[in-house]
């Protein structure tokens, strides 16, 4: 612990110029609110189709009870990675978090009632609301000090980008010229569950915060990994 706190890693991290290695892991990470918003905005847009008969017949208590499990699903997502990722490090848990995101939608998207629905939407939640604790902590770990607060507003507003997407997404699959009403909400998922893996193989290449393995005694791998990142930036 005493070489951590002596060691010069974080002023040399917040040393560090912006370069592409930091694009990549701002694009890496914070396209979990991308994800969020368009969860929440294609469910919001396929709520009618899934009250048709021939979809999955759900009920308008219904509906509005999937939403009200994916916001459970969420907090207590954050609670619980949020303390795994303490203890078990950012990367392990932002690449965790992702892969239960990408497989509760997927499985969505072979729902073929509202109990499996509903248990997929928590998942999914739970998925959300753990990449939101993983991705702020290796966020602010990982970004220099200076411009950190504007890469946090940047990152949460992309929220908006994912609800853009959702909307955009739910018009064309829903099209009858399309996939129509029955199968267009099933592949709306399914694209969803694609983004998040096409993220999952880019995260790969997000290393471990240097702060955190400082912090539980791994001054060697971190000073190893901040030498990698300072040749890739230089």
């Amino acid at each position: 612990m005493t070489d951590a706190v002596h060691s010069d890693i974080p002023a040399r991290l917040d040393r560090l110029p912006w370069s592409r290695w930091h694009w990549r892991v701002v694009i890496a990470l914070g396209v979990a609110w991308v994800l969020d918003g368009l969860e929440v905005t294609l469910v919001g847009s396929i709520g009618a189709v899934l009250e048709r008969p021939d979809t999955l017949g759900l009920s308008a208590a219904e509906i509005g009870w999937s939403g009200s499990i994916y916001i459970a699903g969420a907090v207590i997502g954050a609670l619980l990675f949020g303390r795994l990722t303490d203890r078990l490090g950012r990367k392990k848990l932002f690449l965790i978090t992702l892969a239960v995101y990408a497989l509760a939608t997927l499985a969505t998207a072979f729902s073929p009632n509202f109990a499996f629905f509903a248990l997929c939407r928590f998942l999914t939640g739970l998925g959300i609301g753990g990449e939101y604790a993983a991705i702020n902590s290796a966020i602010d770990e990982l970004i220099p000090a200076r411009v950190r607060g504007r890469v946090n507003l940047a990152i949460n507003g992309s929220f908006w980008i994912g609800a853009a997407l959702g909307a955009g997404l739910s018009l064309v699959l829903l099209d009858p010229r399309v996939l129509g009403p029955v199968w267009g909400w099933r592949a709306g998922f399914g694209l969803g569950a694609l983004l998040a893996v096409a993220i999952l193989l880019v995260r790969r290449h997000v290393p471990e915060s240097p702060r955190w393995l400082m912090a539980h005694g791994r001054a060697e791998e971190a000073e190893r990994i901040v030498a990698d990142i300072e040749s890739e930036v230089a």
